[in-house]
């Protein structure tokens, strides 16, 4: 011990019997008084939890009593990522004894360990030889004739539809930026490749997807229902609009400078016999048949009620519009094994078609009713408000439209847009195809390698 840091230390070393007799009973009278001022204070304490003297009880949290554990509940299955079939067995076992050094053979299995890797495989540059050869009989030469198929690529291409199709993929599908995938090209596979290359390659996608693009068309005019919405999009710094129009296996997806009614009217032709379900947007008015969006009539009902939460009439009223809303869901359900357009669907879509009249009315003209604006809109849309119950294949929002527009909005975010007509009609005509793969389940990248080789296999 070091008297410099305790040179009390050194004083008791030197001490006489005398003194050390003295602090011993210095230490020993502090001792005592220590402990009769522990007494006391419990003492005081006790009191102080029985609440005598007419003092309130010392709220003291008594100990969490012990809980029984129970058995945990074991599940069906297990929720780790399965073993996957082996490609290689790789044995690891101590050669010699650590100990000794006797040298070790045979053993047995102790426990494995599964290791996912991917090894990249390198560009494969492939030299097309054309051989001419000459007819000893008459000769004539002959040169083999090479289709798209033969060499692996469309077109007069040199990058063959493996790459073609990643390309599409990581841009469409992956929302990958364009100089982002030059990067990955290269430092993946050491491939370099311009932009203006990538910019062709999404270019000769769409032109081989057209006819597929044109099916996809046919089969939402087809469809007895269909989810319309739009959103910002900007085409070489000018504002636009993106359009989709998409069904339960569909999307479509078109970029046009207006807003306007035609724009609907021109996806789904003249003879459109289906329903379409939207939001207010007055654009859809000459439609036809419409199916109003229910989520974005409860969000602004949400939204007035939290601007007026200081009038119980208003909230009281918001949420009757959600209770008939769940009310049509629940008959919608109880309806599900009746045909479509019968009797009791259509009786059940005027009882509700009344109701709600019977709940926006009172308001509709009271210009000091905050709930007025929806009460007029669901005054003037109330036969557009109940279609799903008459017609189970309509929806009650258009949600599906919503959902398919949300990569578009996000790769919009990315990029800003578009940069020219042709751009904008590649990128309308891609997100189609790899919307329709996705909803559909379908692999995208092998849906693309065959969109761009139909009888393409390797």
């Amino acid at each position: 011990m070091e008297t410099r840091k305790y040179p009390y230390v050194e004083k008791l070393r030197t001490a006489s019997r005398e003194e050390l007799l003295e602090v011993i009973a210095a230490q020993q009278a502090q001792i005592e008084e220590l402990l009769a001022r522990v007494g006391a204070l419990e003492e005081e304490l006790r009191r102080l939890r029985a609440g005598k003297g007419g003092g309130t009880p010392l709220a003291v949290k008594p100990s969490r009593p012990d809980r029984e554990k129970k058995e945990r509940k074991h599940r069906d299955r297990s929720f780790v990522r399965r073993r996957e079939q082996p490609t290689e067995l790789r044995y690891h076992a101590v050669e010699c004894c650590p100990d000794c050094g006797w040298k070790l053979e045979g053993g047995w299995e102790h426990r494995r360990r599964q290791v996912i890797q991917i090894e990249l495989p390198p560009v494969r540059v492939i030299d097309h030889v054309i051989m001419a050869r000459r007819c000893g009989a008459c000769g004539k030469r002959w040169l083999p004739k090479l289709t798209d198929k033969d060499l692996g690529v469309q077109g007069k291409r040199r990058l063959g539809v493996s790459v073609q199709a990643l390309v599409a993929t990581l841009h469409i599908g992956c929302r990958v930026p364009m100089t982002m995938i030059r990067r990955m090209l290269g430092e993946m596979f050491g491939l370099r490749i311009s932009q203006g290359e990538v910019v062709e390659l999404l270019d000769g996608t769409r032109e081989a997807g057209k006819e597929a693009i044109g099916e996809l068309l046919e089969r939402v005019r087809g469809s007895p229902a269909v989810c319309g919405d739009e959103t910002g999009w900007r085409q070489d710094g000018d504002n636009g609009y993106l359009w989709t129009f998409a069904t339960p296996t569909v999307r479509y997806f078109l970029y046009r400078k207006s807003r306007s009614g035609q724009v609907p009217k021109e996806v789904l032709g003249e003879e459109f016999g289906g329903v379409v379900a939207c939001d207010f947007y007055a654009g859809y008015n000459k439609l036809g048949v419409l199916q109003r969006c229910w989520f974005h009539l409860l969000k602004d009902a949400k939204e007035l009620a939290e601007i007026n939460a200081d009038r119980p009439e208003t909230v009281a009223w918001v949420e009757a519009l959600g209770a008939l809303y769940e009310e049509a869901k629940a008959v919608a359900s109880a309806c599900a094994e009746l045909p479509a357009d019968c009797r009791a669907r259509r009786k059940q879509r005027r009882r509700l078609e009344k109701l709600a009249v019977q709940l926006a009315r009172p308001y509709a003209e009271d210009a000091n009713a905050p709930q007025r604006v929806l009460a007029k809109r669901i005054m003037k849309h109330r036969h557009e408000l109940f279609v799903f119950i008459s017609d189970p294949a309509v929806p009650a929002t258009n949600n599906l439209a919503e959902r398919s527009l949300r990569p578009a909005v996000v790769a919009r975010k990315i990029s800003g847009g578009t940069r020219s007509p042709k751009g904008s009609e590649t990128k309308m005509g891609l997100m189609s195809l790899f919307g329709t793969w996705t909803v559909q389940g379908k692999p995208l990248l092998a849906s693309c390698r065959q969109l761009l080789l139909p009888t393409h296999t390797t």
